[in-house]
């Protein structure tokens, strides 16, 4: 074998390994589990709940992921309406109108259910943590490049 196609064959391989590594750690090592947010690390991490209070929020989180996950199907499905209007119309017509309108709801539904979800487990906390938990949620409503 010459050197240009030792060279060459070796170029290969590191290439195809690094795909791999890509890959292999895109599909282990990132889906490891979403990131924390500051307001899920308060809580679970730094307010000192008691088991009560864990019990409870664990039940609220419960109960709010499967509304969140209907919600976010029903957005999907909005989005999948959304692009077929504007395929078939090809510019902002009255199916394109009626797809953002509709998507609208269903996003304006999820913020006012995940709101509610944010004061059902306020409700939860003393006096204390919920002075704490209430600057988490300004300060992430706040925060730019939001």
């Amino acid at each position: 074998m010459t050197d240009r196609r030792r060279l060459l064959m070796v170029a290969l391989i590191a290439f195809a390994a690094a795909l791999a590594g890509v890959f292999i750690g895109r599909a282990y090592v990132a889906q490891q589990g979403p990131v924390e947010t500051e307001l899920h690390v308060l809580l679970h991490h730094q307010l000192d709940l008691d088991d009560a209070q864990k019990s409870r929020i664990e039940a609220i989180e419960a109960r709010f992921a499967v509304r969140k996950q209907a919600l976010e199907l029903e957005l999907r499905a909005d989005n999948i309406r959304l692009a077929e209007a504007i395929e078939a119309e090809h510019g902002y017509g009255p199916r394109v109108a009626a797809a953002v309108d509709r998507s609208h709801q269903a996003m304006g539904q999820l913020q006012k259910e995940t709101l509610e979800h944010i004061f059902a487990m306020r409700s939860v906390l003393r006096p204390d943590q919920a002075a704490r938990f209430d600057a988490a949620v300004v300060k992430a409503l706040t925060a730019k490049g939001q």
